[in-house]
């Protein structure tokens, strides 16, 4: 379905972004979230605000932005969850592309603008971005690698740099055609967040892998001229999360890859941990030899880290392997109820 956009008077491939929200308190950050993407030099067809199962924040938000024409309140019509909630987006959109964006994040003026660039391409299915860190704190903790900030939601050291081609975008700055929706299925349901439940991830590896199998012929990439800036809060700031996160992205990718195979769904992470990690331990050491603050605490972290993930990711193995985690991807064109053909 195409629709127009508009820029500077002239005709553009309509572009719809999808921003999930679950909980008001991230009021401020919504509609911070909102405006940005109102304030973009190339201007959404719309934006798709999906409320996962908040019935307060719904009628809120309704409320809002009763008078905005350009700004839609829709409930999650699946299960709870992110990827659901992208699923309900994506059906309701009229867009030729569709973008997501965090609901704790703000894009930078030209955001879209590159992701529209990508698309001259019609071989390009997917246009990530940048996602930088905006820590409550002020300044990154001394002893956080940036070879982690993912665990933030945030780009992080080891991506390539400039407009690459990649095996998956990051779902917290990403867009995609339709086409890759109606040749590939949605997010998984079962995968990812679900409210404030262990901060599970993966489910747009999974995505991205599933589309290069159904279209081998699909380009993905990252544009690093895509920016936004994505709110830390204090609490995640703190190694007790760090921790939590990098666990949960063990069980995360678990199940991608029980969906893809460990060939597709570990390939990057495998060069990630036995080339960017490495490194970065090296460094750490090497600042604490200099006394340079942090030093030993980011070469710990990153060896604590590459610890939890493992421990993850084997007793997410294990409970695929008995059958205790089931997911299923939604057909885009119908409704997004996550009832799909089982993964």
């Amino acid at each position: 379905m195409s629709a127009p956009g508009r820029h500077g008077g002239s005709t553009t491939a309509g572009i719809s972004v999808v921003i999930c929200v679950y909980t008001e308190d991230r009021w401020e950050d919504i509609l911070a979230a909102v405006a940005s993407v109102r304030a973009q030099s190339l201007a959404a067809l719309e934006t798709l605000l999906v409320v996962d199962h908040n019935a307060s924040l719904l009628d809120r938000l309704a409320k809002e932005y009763k008078e905005t024409e350009e700004v839609r309140v829709l409930a999650n019509a699946g299960p709870r969850g992110l990827s659901a909630g992208r699923n309900t987006g994506i059906t309701a959109s009229g867009g030729e592309i569709i973008a997501f964006l965090d609901d704790d994040a703000v894009a930078e003026r030209d955001w879209l603008r590159h992701f529209a660039e990508g698309y001259a391409d019609p071989k390009v299915f997917a246009v990530g971005g940048r996602t930088m860190p905006l820590w409550e704190s002020r300044r990154r903790p001394a002893w956080f690698p940036e070879e982690f900030d993912w665990v933030v939601g945030c780009t992080y050291k080891g991506l390539p740099e400039g407009r690459v081609r990649v095996r998956n975008v990051l779902g917290g700055n990403a867009s995609f055609r339709r086409t890759a929706f109606e040749a590939a299925g949605g997010f998984a349901t079962g995968i990812g967040r679900d409210g404030d439940k262990r901060p599970l991830g993966g489910e747009e590896t999974e995505l991205c892998i599933r589309l290069a199998r159904a279209r081998p012929d699909a380009i993905l990439l990252i544009d690093d001229r895509a920016v936004i800036h994505h709110r830390v809060p204090a609490a995640r700031e703190r190694f007790s999360y760090f921790r939590t996160r990098t666990y949960a992205e063990g069980l995360s990718k678990a199940l991608v890859a029980r969906s893809v195979g460990a060939g597709k769904g570990l390939e990057s992470e495998r060069r990630y941990t036995t080339r960017v990690l490495p490194a970065g331990v090296g460094r750490g050491l090497r600042d604490a030899l200099l006394a340079r603050p942090g030093g030993a605490g980011r070469a710990g972290a990153i060896v604590a880290g590459v610890v939890s993930a493992a421990g993850g990711y084997v007793l997410g193995s294990v409970r695929a392997r008995r059958g205790g985690a089931a997911f299923s991807v939604v057909e885009i064109g119908k409704a997004a109820d996550g009832e799909g053909a089982a993964a």
